[in-house]
């Protein structure tokens, strides 16, 4: 096949192909073996269903109610090009009998949208607004796999890892944030076999490209003279500034990050220490480094004596502490991407890090929201979290409590042994 993420390739015939998936998934089932013809792809997602103690005879679980739903997709920013989905997909979908769905980086469903008997067939297997299709608690799925991912991806009947799901076949695409490549969500059809083609995974692409450009266009100009710094979830942070982007080499993020958290000021000495570990790093290489990073800013933007920025930055990480300082903490997790500088070892950004995560982590479990602590256990950085694990499976319904209580005691066995 000349594109792993296509399900389907021209020519081949979809009967043949569900029952050799069927086959190739009882396998895995009962002996966890991967058989041809699955994908790549398809056959890692597996393996993390199964390590998420994802049931293959179970549901996706609705998390949002009507109020809750309404409320966040309008303030969600993948609202502003909902009308931009519709006129492209709409026709698509309503002359193939087809869904066209939208869902946040959690893999939550804002929008499921298309013919009326489509939306309930669809609604047996809980594909309906406020459902999670995260690939830790739906399994295999072209939405949730796309944001695992984060590149666009096909999954057709077998594949899912959800028996319900299997009569379907599903073609997704991640959004972005275009200003810090944030991810918001992803763009996703669903239908029958005759999504199981090239040209369906191709048109999702292009619409959740097209997303992204919408979004530019709406974007507010950045004022005269700002500095955004994105520094959350990647090791290389992204500046932009004067409506230019720079994406920065790992040693220059530290800086940037040190020196956004110090906009009064630092010393060489102290900067030397609070970016490296070594001892033996001398003030030249540390010099040599600000002046490569100023040559690449341009004039004007990296002060000296003290080290500072000649504008004040407005960063990620600070805007998540802010908005846990004010106690909105939905929207300090809503604007988490991940750990700070993840892969860094500057003892700096290691103790900011450390610290952003242990506040929010207590903001969470103080708050003792269901829906806010699954999208934290749920998440990359937080599937290990035996703490979170804990107070969402103390909050959960009962028939949404054994997969989280079965985490649990994974977690406490680990940490024994």
């Amino acid at each position: 096949m000349s594109d792993a993420w296509v399900a389907l390739e021209s020519g081949a015939d979809p009967t043949e192909r569900v029952g050799a998936l069927r086959r190739a998934y009882d396998a895995y089932l009962t002996a966890g073996l991967v058989e041809r013809p699955v994908r790549p792809v398809v056959a890692e997602s597996w393996r993390r269903s199964a390590r998420a103690r994802v049931s293959p005879e179970g549901t996706a679980g609705v998390e949002l109610d009507a109020d809750t739903l309404t409320a966040y997709r309008e303030s969600h920013p993948l609202a502003r090009v909902m009308p931009l989905v519709r006129e492209l997909m709409g026709a698509y979908a309503q002359d193939g009998e087809h869904l066209v769905a939208v869902c946040d980086a959690h893999g939550r469903l804002l929008w499921v949208e298309g013919p009326s008997a489509t939306r309930g067939k669809a609604g047996r297997m809980n594909f309906v607004p406020g459902a999670r299709w995260a690939e830790a608690v739906a399994g295999t799925n072209a939405p949730g796999t796309a944001i695992t991912e984060d590149r666009p991806v096909q999954v057709f009947a077998a594949e899912h890892f959800l028996r319900p799901v299997q009569a379907w076949t599903c073609a997704a695409a991640p959004i972005h944030d275009p200003a810090t490549g944030r991810l918001l969500g992803a763009v996703d059809i669903t239908g029958g076999d005759r999504l199981a083609h090239p040209h369906s995974l191709a048109f999702v692409g292009a619409v959740a490209r097209a997303a992204e450009s919408q979004l530019e266009l709406l974007a507010p100009p950045p004022a005269a003279g700002s500095v955004r710094l994105s520094a959350l979830g990647r090791d290389e942070a992204l500046l932009v500034t004067g409506g230019r982007k720079v994406r920065l080499s790992r040693r220059h993020s530290e800086i940037l990050v040190a020196l956004a958290h110090r906009p009064e000021g630092i010393g060489g000495d102290e900067l030397l220490m609070e970016l490296y570990e070594d001892e033996s790093v001398t003030p030249v290489t540390l010099r040599a480094e600000l002046s490569r990073l100023r040559g690449l800013l341009g004039p004007g933007l990296l002060l000296s004596r003290p080290y500072r920025l000649g504008i004040r930055a407005d960063a990620d990480f600070d805007t998540v502490a802010r908005r846990l300082a004010s106690g909105a903490v939905t929207g300090a997790l809503s604007a988490y991407a991940g750990p700070l500088l993840p892969s860094s070892q500057a003892p700096l950004v290691a103790r900011l890090r450390r610290r952003l995560e242990d506040q929010l982590r207590a903001a969470l479990v103080a708050r003792g929201d269901p829906g806010l602590l699954a999208d934290w256990a749920y998440s990359p950085w937080g599937e290990d979290d035996l703490m979170v694990w804990r107070a969402l499976a103390a909050v959960l319904p009962v028939q949404q409590r054994p997969s989280a209580l079965a985490r649990v005691k994974e977690l406490n066995d680990w940490q024994r042994a």
